[in-house]
Formats: structure tokens, C-alpha cells, sequence
């Protein structure tokens, strides 16, 4: 199983700190009981940070145009009509997903296009599933033209846990339904904003794989395909 390069420096070192909380009790202590329960809960400890951190590699083998993609593994928890306020401006579908610390926490690009918008935002730390948490969390938002012409957003949210958004696309890069968008650590959600007329294959309760699961359509209009900007 491929280790996230987000989790390499992480599983370093939190091996040489259990290395060191275990070592002495092995040599100073019976090796009976407290020996044994600190080495069998440093391992659990370490075997769900290594879990939290792999990397499984992806093709998306559906048909990509007009196509969005779910952008993490997890949990529909949303789908409703919202306002967008920071790059679309207008109404919009939001699709939200909830990600558990035993989910993949790798972040793919949704769809085929090219980035046009990056946003880092400050924020609080509130559970993911609460709604207030797509506006006043730490987040990140992501605004892709399709490639049919079609604007979406992406907004990475950081949940109660996670206390690291890492963002990967910045504007003028391709985005590529196989690539990965981003990361964020321990426990968190993806909100993604669809244009109104957005065909949603989902429902809330759904479980989704990053980069794998089908997640909308979207057609071109005509004020797309001639539309350069939002």
C-alpha cells in the first residue's frame, strides 16, 4: 500500500516516538503486563495513522465529459440548493461529503478542465457535519471551468480533527479527473457547487470513492461554451 507523501515525515516520526515511550519499559519494567498493553496500543496507534495516510492509485474508467466525480472517499451528508458567493455568485447544487479518519483522505480533481480560482480562508474548527461549517471553517475553495465550459467549485473543509488543508491546484493548471486536487488531515469534508441545471446521481447516505464515483452531470449550454470568464 503507497503512503501519502502527506504522511511520510508524520509516520517517521511518530515511530521514533513510540520507539521511545517503549524502550525503557522493556528495559526497566517485567516484561509482563504494562509492557505488553504499551506495545499492543502503540501499534494500534500507528497502524490507524498508517491507514489514515495510504494513497491507493486511481483510474477513472467512466465517461468524462459533462461528468463529475466525487472528490473523496466518505459519506454524502448534503444535497441542496445554496448560494455561492465566492467565485460562482449565483445559485448553485451542493453536494457535500463527510470524510471519517478511516477514510482515504486524498483529494481528487472532479473533473476535466482547468483551474481558474484558489482560496485559502482562516477559519473555525467546527464539526464537518454542521452546516455553518462550509462558511466558517478552515477551508480552501477551488473554482474549475469544465471543459464543456461549465463552472464549478470545490471547497475543502477543515472538521474537528483536521487542522491541515493542503491545496495542490492553483489557477491555469489542467484539471484532471485522475490527478489529486489536494489533501486534508484527520477527519473532514468536500463541498462541491454544481451549476442549478446539474443532473445529481446521489443521494444523502451514499458512500463515495475519490476519483471512482459518479456524482453529477453537467451539459454545456450555449453561454458556456462562449463564456470566458465567471
Amino acid at each position: 500500500m503507497k503512503i501519502h507523501r502527506e504522511g511520510t515525515n508524520i509516520l517517521v516520526l511518530l515511530f521514533i516516538v513510540l520507539a521511545a515511550l517503549n524502550a525503557p519499559v522493556w528495559l526497566f519494567m517485567p516484561p509482563y503486563i504494562i509492557p505488553c498493553v504499551l506495545t499492543a496500543l502503540s501499534l494500534v496507534v500507528y497502524l490507524f495513522v498508517f491507514n489514515f495516510f495510504r494513497c491507493p492509485k486511481r483510474k477513472y474508467r467512466g465517461e468524462r465529459r459533462d461528468h463529475v466525480v466525487s472528490s473523496v472517499d466518505g459519506k454524502v451528508v448534503a444535497v441542496e440548493r445554496v448560494k455561492e458567493n465566492e467565485w460562482l455568485h449565483s445559485e448553485a447544487i451542493m453536494v457535500s461529503v463527510f470524510m471519517s479518519p478511516l477514510n482515504v483522505h486524498a483529494n481528487w480533481f472532479p473533473v476535466d478542465g482547468r483551474v481558474e480560482y484558489v482560496a485559502h480562508h482562516r477559519g473555525r474548527f467546527l464539526s464537518a457535519y454542521l452546516p455553518k461549517a462550509s462558511t466558517d471553517n478552515e477551508r480552501s475553495t477551488i473554482g474549475i471551468r469544465m471543459n464543456n465550459g461549465r463552472p464549478i467549485v470545490v471547497r475543502q473543509i477543515a472538521g474537528a480533527m483536521a487542522r491541515r488543508i493542503v491545496t495542490y491546484a492553483y489557477p491555469g493548471e489542467e484539471a484532471d479527473i485522475d490527478e489529486h486536487l489536494g489533501f486534508i488531515k484527520f477527519g473532514s469534508r468536500v463541498d462541491i457547487y454544481l451549476p442549478v441545471d446539474a443532473e445529481v446521481l446521489l443521494k444523502i447516505g451514499d458512500i463515495t470513492r475519490g476519483g471512482v464515483t459518479p456524482l453529477a452531470i453537467v451539459r454545456a449550454s450555449d453561454e458556456s461554451s462562449s463564456a470566458s470568464g465567471v
